[in-house]
C-alpha cells in the first residue's frame, strides 16, 4: 500500500513539474550570432507555408513533410482581409483557422515565425489589407496617419491577444519564437517622405509594447529601431549585415522560385542555385534562413493580387502546389540542412574567418578549440576550380559551395545532387463508371447571365467612375451601360455600317456588348494592367445600347501607394467614324452602373435556384454552367483541366477553386535551356512558352464527397464545358544520377567513411508501392535528365541487370557508384550511374 501511494505521489509530482514547465515556457532572445532559445544559440532552417493557400486536411501532411525535409520553423503571414472582411467582423474558420494551424506546427515539434504585418504583399489581393480601409475618412495607408495607425494597432492587438489566449508564444510554452511587424517597407519608404521614419518608429514601439516575450523583426528595413531585428529578403542574402552589432543575420525570404502570372511563362529556379545561396548565407555568418515558399499552394477564391497573379501559387517550392515533394529540390535541400546542422556547434561558437584560395575561390572557417567547420566556395559563374585547403585537394564546380563539417571531409556540395528526382504528371481520369470518357460530365445545365443592367440596385451617374471606389471589391464585375440614339436626320457612319469605339481603361479586362451582342474584348497584363483599344462596331439607326463589362483580376499588392492604384473605365470613351468626321465623346454623359452579376446576387455558385435549364450551349458568353460528378477514385491530388473554356471562376460544392483562364497564352519566346550557374532572376529560367499559363486547377479532396458533387462555372468569354476533365497527379518515374566524384550520402557521415562510396538511392514515395521496373540504367557517361536519359559513348554492359536485381520488388534500394560494382567501361574517365524506375 505504501509503495502504491508513493507511486501515485510521484506521478502527481511529475505532472505538476510538466505543467509548470509548460506554463513557464522558454526564453527567446538573440545576440550577434543567432536567435537564442533558453540560453542556447541556434542555427535555424525555416520555410513558409501560408495556411489559407491549402486546406486544414492538408496541413498535417505539409508540416510533417517540412519536418522530414529538415525544417525547424514554419513561417506564415497573417492575412488581415481574410480574417476581417467587414470591420469588426472576424472569421477564423476552416482555411482561416490560424490557431489550429499553429497548434499543428507545435504538435510536430516545430517552431513558428508569425509575420503579422499586417501588410503582407505575398501576391495577395490588396496586399492583405481589407478594402474597407480605403473608405475610412482621412486615412492614408502605411504612413504616419492616425486613422491608419489606429486600425493597424487594433488588428495587431487582436492577433497577439488570440495567440496569448491560446498560450502560443514561446514565452508561454508555445511554438512562436519570432513575430514580424510591417513588411518590406524599406523598399518604398522614400516615397512617403519624412513620415516614413516616424511611422516605422511608431510601428516598432507599438509591436514591442504588446509584450509577447519573443523578438520582433522587420524585413527590408535597415533603419529598424532597436530592439527590432532588421532582416533580408531576396534570391541571395549572403553578406547582409543587420544595423547593429548585437543583432543576428536573418534571411526572412529566400525565394525558391517565382510567382506565375496569367499571360506569363512558368518560372522555376534550379535547386543547385537555391542550395548555393543557402550555403553562402551560412558560410558568411547567417544563422536563420527561411524559404519563401516551402509550400506555395493555391490562391483559392478571389485572393490573388498582382493584378494578374495566377490561381496557382506553386512557386517552384520544395513541396509542390498539391503538397508532393518536388524532387530533387526537396531531397537536395534536405541533405543541405543535414550538412548545415553538422556544423551547428561551430557556427554558433564563433564568427567565420575567410581567406582567398585563388581567383573567385574562398574558404570560410569556423574554428574553436573543440570544433571546426569550413565552407569552400567557388563563385565563378563558368570555371571549375581545384584548390588546396589544409593540405588536401578539393574540386569545386563553378557556382558551388562545399561544406566540410570537420574541416576535412566534404559532406555536401551544392552543385552535386545525390537526391533522387521524380517525374509527376497529371493524367485525365474518367469519373463515369459506365464510360471511358475523360470529360467530367455530359449532363450539364445552364443559366444565361443578363447582358447589361438587371439589378434594382443599379444607379445612374454623370461621367465615368473608378471601379474599386464603386464596387469596394465585392465583385470582380462592374457594368457600364449607356444608350445612343441615331435619329434618321442625323449624320451616320462613313460607310453606313461601321464606326469605332475608343475605350481607355485602368484595367484589367473589358468585354464590349453592342445591342446585346459581344463585339470584342480587351485585356491588360501583369506589367501593363491598363489599356486602350479601338473596337470596330456596327451600329444601327435609332437606339443603340452599349454595355461595357469591366473586370478586375486581383488588386494591386505591392509598391508605394499601391492602395491608390485604380481600375475600371475612366475614359475617354468615344465614338469615331461619323460621316462629318466628328467624334462623340461619351465620357461625360450619364451612364448606368451595376456592381456584380445577377447570378452572384442569386447565389448560383452553390448550384441552387430553379433557374437552371438543361443543356450546354457552346461559345456563349456570360453563362453559368452546372453539373454533378463523382470524385475520382484513390487519394492522389486532383485538378480540373479547363481546356475548352475561356475565362471565369469555378466552384466545387459551393467553394471557389479560383479564377480560371486557360486561353491566356504565354509568349512563345523566353524559354531556353537554363544553367544554374550565375545570379538568378525571375526571367532567367522559364518553361511552357506558347502554352496556357495555367490550365490545371487544384480541387482539394477534402472538398469532395464520393458522389453527388456539384461543379458550377461562370464563363465570361464562351467555351465548351463538355471538354473539361478531371486529372489526378500520378508518379511516372523515380530517378537518380550520381557520379564517382559526388560526396558520400549524408547517411554515411556517421559511418566509416573509408568503407563508403557514392551511391544511387531510389525510393517509392508511397509506402504501399515497390519498384516495379527499371526503365533505364547506365554506368559510364549517360546524358540527359530524369525521363529523358540516354547512353553516352562509355557504358557498362551489365548496369541494367545489376540495378534490376538490386531494386525490383523493393520499396527502396541503394547501389554503389563504383567500378567494383559495374566494372570499368572507360579507364581514366569519371563515371556516373543514371537510373530511371517505375513504382507500382
Amino acid at each position: 500500500m505504501v509503495g502504491n501511494r508513493m507511486k501515485r505521489l510521484l506521478s502527481v509530482l511529475f505532472l505538476l513539474v510538466a505543467t509548470v514547465t509548460a506554463v513557464i515556457g522558454v526564453n527567446v532572445t538573440y545576440d550577434h550570432r543567432a536567435v537564442v532559445i533558453d540560453g542556447k544559440r541556434r542555427v535555424m532552417v525555416s520555410g513558409s507555408i501560408h495556411y489559407p493557400r491549402s486546406t486544414p486536411d492538408m496541413w498535417p501532411g505539409l508540416i510533417q513533410k517540412s519536418k522530414e525535409g529538415g525544417l525547424d520553423v514554419i513561417e506564415t503571414y497573417v492575412f488581415w482581409n481574410l480574417h476581417e472582411p467587414v470591420r469588426n467582423q472576424y472569421d477564423f474558420e476552416e482555411r482561416k483557422d490560424l490557431v489550429k494551424f499553429i497548434k499543428l506546427v507545435a504538435d510536430a515539434g516545430l517552431y513558428v515565425h508569425l509575420r503579422i504585418g499586417p501588410y503582407v504583399c505575398a501576391e495577395w489581393n490588396y496586399g492583405g489589407f481589407p478594402v474597407w480601409l480605403h473608405f475610412i475618412p482621412g486615412i492614408q495607408l502605411r504612413t504616419d496617419n492616425e486613422p491608419f495607425k489606429a486600425e493597424m494597432k487594433r488588428f495587431t492587438a487582436k492577433i497577439v491577444s488570440m495567440m496569448k489566449d491560446e498560450k502560443l508564444y514561446a514565452s508561454q510554452g508555445g511554438p512562436i519564437i519570432l513575430s514580424q511587424i510591417e513588411n518590406e517597407y524599406g523598399n518604398v519608404a522614400e516615397s512617403y517622405g519624412p513620415a516614413a521614419k516616424s511611422y516605422i518608429k511608431w510601428a516598432a514601439s507599438m509591436a514591442t509594447s504588446m509584450d509577447t516575450g519573443v523578438p520582433w523583426v522587420m524585413c527590408q528595413q535597415k533603419d529598424a529601431p532597436d530592439p527590432i531585428i532588421d532582416t533580408c529578403n531576396g534570391f541571395y542574402c549572403d553578406g547582409y549585415k543587420p544595423n547593429a552589432d548585437n543583432k543576428p543575420t536573418i534571411w526572412t525570404e529566400n525565394w525558391t522560385g517565382w510567382f506565375l502570372t496569367f499571360g506569363g511563362a512558368v518560372p522555376y529556379r534550379p535547386v543547385e542555385d537555391v542550395a548555393y545561396a543557402v550555403a553562402r548565407f551560412y558560410q558568411r555568418g547567417g544563422t536563420f534562413q527561411n524559404y519563401y515558399m516551402y509550400h506555395g499552394g493555391t490562391n483559392f477564391g478571389r485572393t490573388t493580387g498582382g493584378p494578374f497573379i495566377s490561381t496557382s501559387y506553386d512557386y517552384d517550392a520544395p513541396l509542390d502546389e498539391y503538397g508532393a515533394p518536388r524532387q530533387p529540390k526537396f531531397g537536395h535541400l534536405k541533405d543541405l540542412h543535414k550538412a548545415i546542422k553538422l556544423c551547428e556547434e561551430a557556427l554558433v561558437a564563433t564568427d567565420p574567418t575567410t581567406t582567398s584560395l585563388g581567383q573567385n575561390v574562398e574558404a570560410s572557417v569556423y574554428n574553436t578549440s573543440s570544433t571546426c567547420a569550413a565552407f569552400l566556395a567557388n563563385v565563378d559563374t563558368q570555371n571549375d576550380a581545384t584548390v588546396n585547403f589544409n593540405g588536401n585537394s578539393y574540386h569545386l564546380p563553378a557556382w558551388s559551395v562545399s561544406i566540410l563539417p570537420d574541416c576535412k571531409n566534404v559532406a555536401f556540395n551544392t552543385a552535386k545532387i545525390n537526391s533522387m528526382a521524380t517525374v509527376r504528371r497529371f493524367v485525365a481520369k474518367s469519373v463515369d463508371k459506365l464510360s471511358d470518357s475523360k470529360a467530367i460530365s455530359s449532363d450539364w445545365s445552364y443559366v444565361s447571365e443578363p447582358v447589361g443592367i438587371s439589378s434594382n440596385d443599379a444607379f445612374d451617374k454623370k461621367g465615368l467612375v473608378e471601379q474599386i471606389n464603386t464596387t469596394a471589391d465585392q465583385s470582380d464585375y462592374l457594368w457600364y451601360s449607356i444608350s445612343i440614339n441615331f435619329k434618321g436626320d442625323k449624320p451616320l457612319l462613313r460607310d453606313e455600317s461601321q464606326t469605332s469605339l475608343h475605350v481607355k481603361s485602368l484595367g484589367h479586362v473589358l468585354y464590349l456588348f453592342i445591342n446585346g451582342q459581344l463585339e470584342g474584348s480587351a485585356i491588360g497584363s501583369y506589367d501593363h494592367p491598363n489599356f486602350s483599344k479601338d473596337f470596330p462596331v456596327t451600329l444601327k439607326h435609332g437606339k443603340n445600347k452599349l454595355d461595357l463589362l469591366s473586370l478586375t483580376v486581383g488588386l494591386q499588392n505591392y509598391g508605394a501607394f499601391f492602395d491608390k492604384t485604380g481600375t475600371g473605365i475612366t475614359g475617354p470613351v468615344k465614338l469615331d467614324g461619323l460621316k462629318n468626321g466628328s467624334v462623340v465623346d461619351l465620357s461625360s454623359q450619364r451612364w448606368t452602373y451595376q456592381v456584380g452579376l445577377k447570378g452572384e446576387s442569386l447565389g448560383l455558385h452553390t448550384g441552387g435556384s430553379t433557374l437552371w435549364v438543361s443543356g450546354t450551349p457552346k461559345s456563349q458568353p456570360l453563362t453559368w454552367y452546372k453539373t454533378n460528378f463523382d470524385a475520382p477514385l484513390g487519394d492522389n491530388p486532383i485538378a480540373i483541366d479547363f481546356t475548352g473554356m475561356g475565362k471565369g471562376e469555378a466552384w466545387v460544392n459551393g467553394q471557389s477553386i479560383g479564377r480560371y483562364w486557360p486561353t491566356y497564352i504565354a509568349p512563345t519566346t523566353g524559354c531556353s535551356e537554363c544553367s544554374y550557374k550565375g545570379s538568378y532572376s525571375p526571367t532567367k529560367c522559364l518553361k511552357n512558352c506558347g502554352e496556357p499559363s495555367q490550365k490545371l486547377y487544384h480541387v482539394p479532396r477534402s472538398w469532395l464527397k464520393s458522389s453527388g458533387n456539384v461543379l458550377v462555372l461562370f464563363e465570361e468569354k464562351g467555351g465548351d464545358p463538355r471538354q473539361i476533365s478531371f486529372a489526378t497527379q500520378e508518379l511516372e518515374s523515380v530517378c537518380a544520377q550520381v557520379s564517382e566524384s559526388h560526396p558520400l550520402p549524408m547517411e554515411a557521415w556517421s559511418q566509416d567513411k573509408s568503407k563508403s562510396k557514392a551511391s544511387v538511392s531510389l525510393e517509392c514515395p508511397h509506402p504501399n508501392q515497390v519498384i516495379s521496373s527499371i526503365k533505364f540504367a547506365s554506368f559510364g557517361t549517360p546524358q540527359g535528365t530524369c525521363g529523358n536519359y540516354s547512353h553516352g559513348e562509355c557504358k557498362s554492359s551489365n548496369a541494367l541487370s545489376i540495378i534490376q536485381k538490386a531494386c525490383i520488388g523493393s520499396r527502396s534500394c541503394s547501389v554503389d557508384v563504383s567500378t567494383s560494382t559495374f566494372g570499368d567501361p572507360c579507364i581514366g574517365v569519371v563515371k556516373s550511374l543514371a537510373v530511371e524506375a517505375s513504382c507500382a
